[in-house]
C-alpha cells in the first residue's frame, strides 16, 4: 500500500511542479503601483484559467488521486504495516496540503484565472498561490518520504 501512496504523492508533486513553473514568476518581481507587471499576471492567470476552469476532466483526475491517497492512507493507518506513528504522520502530511489546496489554492486560482479583480488583488492572489504551493510541495515531499520509508522499512 505504501508504494501506491508514494506513487500518488509523486503524481501530486508533479502537478505542483507544473504549477510552480508559473507561480515562481512572482519571485523577485518589482511591484508597479503595488501590482506585479501585467505580462507576469497575464501568464499566471492564463495558466490557472486553463488548469482550473478549462481543464475538465483533467482536474478531476487530480482530485481522484488526492482521494485515493486519502482513503489509502486512512486504511493504512488501521491495517498497514510499519510503525503506527509513521502511518499517522503520513496521513497528516497528506491532509495538510490537500486541505490547503481545496480550501484556498483552488478557489484563489479560479479567481485569478477569471481576472475580474484589480491588479493589486490579482498580485496578492498570485503571491498567495505561490506561497501555498511551496508549502504543499514540502508537505507532499515529506509524505512521499514517509511512505517510501514505510515501503522499504517493512
Amino acid at each position: 500500500m505504501s508504494a501506491l501512496l508514494a506513487a500518488c504523492g509523486g503524481f501530486l508533486i508533479a502537478v505542483l511542479w507544473m504549477d510552480l513553473i508559473f507561480d515562481t514568476q512572482v519571485l523577485g518581481q518589482k511591484r508597479e503601483n503595488g501590482a506585479l507587471p501585467e505580462p507576469v499576471l497575464a501568464s499566471i492567470a492564463a495558466y490557472y484559467k486553463r488548469a482550473t476552469t478549462d481543464s475538465q476532466p483533467m482536474s478531476r483526475l487530480i482530485a481522484a488521486v488526492m482521494g485515493v491517497a486519502g482513503v489509502s492512507a486512512l486504511l493504512a493507518l488501521f491495517v498497514g504495516q510499519g510503525a503506527l506513528a509513521l502511518r499517522f504522520l503520513a496521513l497528516t502530511l497528506w491532509a495538510g496540503p490537500v486541505a490547503l489546496a481545496t480550501t484556498r489554492v483552488v478557489p484563489n486560482a479560479v479567481r485569478l484565472g477569471a481576472r475580474k479583480d484589480d491588479l493589486v488583488t490579482q498580485t496578492a492572489l498570485a503571491r498567495g498561490i505561490c506561497r501555498d504551493h511551496l508549502m504543499c510541495l514540502v508537505g507532499m515531499a515529506a509524505f512521499v518520504a514517509v511512505e517510501l520509508a514505510l515501503a522499504f522499512g517493512s
